[in-house]
């Protein structure tokens, strides 16, 4: 088999440069581990940016795409195919919604949200209320909706429609809402932007302050969604109806999907012709997101053990944190948890990665644990303890 080294070196002749990659190559993943051409093993509490939350070739998702891939692989959505009816059948019953359309991408999602919006709402209320510090996407509507600058760079002018306001302060909201408003399109707890927390309560007072104005509430839980938090959906942590959820990363285990989801009478406004995607639903991906959301559904086991392993893990880097001035605050729900530093966090992710654990960045300053939700007590207990030997390292 090729080397690290040769394949990195092959790599930078073909590939864009537009990531930042760290210098590993995986070849093979088996639950919580992921291993180099060399064979050494890491402990990975990245799963692909809170993706393969099953972890690694999970049997059901294996096999699922294994029959599946024997079968049919794609038709497009000129015609119907089973897996997808089904897992449109298995989200519904799980949910508040009624209808599902299915895509690639979290991106994809959102951008199906917005049409969603507009179209239901009529041209004279267009604008979305987002907050600062979001992330939706790096489409050109998606990078609008995001209220982050940085990502924003160099890519203007970009789609008009969108306003941005703090997080956690449906103040702001109420003030921004207006006679073009028509709709508040923000994520449960903000990921790529620092893995941050609203206070109790906030996303109870959108949905009544959504309600009083006659605009919807579109929640973006592609990060935080399908179980993740320890719910299948955010939303459920906070007792609320959203009227649109977009899901993605989780929901195919590593396997692309997208889907947005509404009740029927907002569904109905994209009507024939009016939105798709030639791949979206396809059997092979619904195959692999319908294992995922049965296995979610029908072993209670991996929520339990989501919320439980969410607070060793909070605990033990809270424990760190009165250790290592550096950690300036540990935040998170479920198994999606931030490490704020006083400093760059990069070389903090570099030193685990040399001590052979794979963690991710969610802002310049905050280290992003996201494990697999199968995730063990010696497994978290080996991580805490890598990071503790990293941050030693370095202080």
């Amino acid at each position: 088999m090729p080397t690290t080294d040769s394949i990195i070196s092959r790599a930078a002749r073909v590939l864009f440069s537009n990531y930042a990659r760290f210098p590993v190559v995986l070849t093979k993943g088996r639950d919580c581990r992921v291993y180099d051409p060399e064979g050494r093993a890491y402990l990975d509490f990245v799963a692909g940016i809170a993706v393969t939350s099953l972890g690694h070739c999970h049997p059901k998702v294996t096999v699922a795409i294994q029959k599946q891939a024997q079968r049919l692989v794609h038709t497009s959505n000129l015609f119907y195919t089973l897996p997808q009816v089904e897992l449109a059948e298995a989200l519904t019953a799980a949910s508040f919604a009624d209808r599902v359309f299915f895509c690639n991408s979290g991106a994809e999602a959102n951008e199906a949200a917005i049409k969603l919006v507009r179209k239901a709402m009529g041209p004279e209320r267009f604008e979305i209320i987002t907050v600062r510090g979001s992330f939706h996407g790096r489409t050109l509507n998606t990078m609008a909706a995001t209220g982050q600058d940085k990502v924003k760079a160099g890519f203007e002018p970009l789609p008009p429609g969108f306003v941005h306001v703090p997080f956690d302060d449906p103040d702001a909201v109420a003030a921004t809402v207006g006679p073009t408003t028509a709709a508040v399109l923000v994520e449960p707890v903000l990921g790529e932007g620092g893995v941050r927390l609203p206070a109790p309560g906030y996303l109870k007072a959108l949905r009544e302050l959504c309600d009083r104005a006659g605009i919807l509430l579109v929640l973006d839980e592609i990060q935080t969604g399908v179980g993740r938090l320890g719910t299948l959906f955010a939303y459920e942590q906070d007792g609320i109806t959203p009227d649109a959820v977009t899901l993605a990363k989780g929901l195919g285990n590593g396997f692309p999907i997208g889907a947005l989801l509404a009740r029927a009478p907002l569904a109905r406004a994209l009507g024939p012709g009016t939105h798709g995607t030639t791949f979206g639903g396809g059997p092979l991906a619904c195959a692999a997101a319908l294992a995922v959301v049965r296995a979610l559904r029908e072993d209670p086991w991996i929520l339990e053990n989501t919320l439980r392993m969410g607070e060793r893990l909070k605990g033990g880097l809270e424990a760190l944190a009165r250790r290592f001035p550096a950690i300036r605050e540990v935040r998170g729900r479920g198994l999606l948890v931030g490490c704020e530093l006083d400093r760059p966090a990069r070389p903090l992710v570099e030193a685990c990665l040399a001590q052979g654990l794979l963690l991710s960045l969610a802002g310049e300053q905050v280290v992003r644990f996201s494990p697999p939700l199968t995730v063990r007590d010696a497994d978290v207990d080996e991580g805490l303890a890598l990071f503790e030997k990293a941050l030693g390292k370095g202080s």
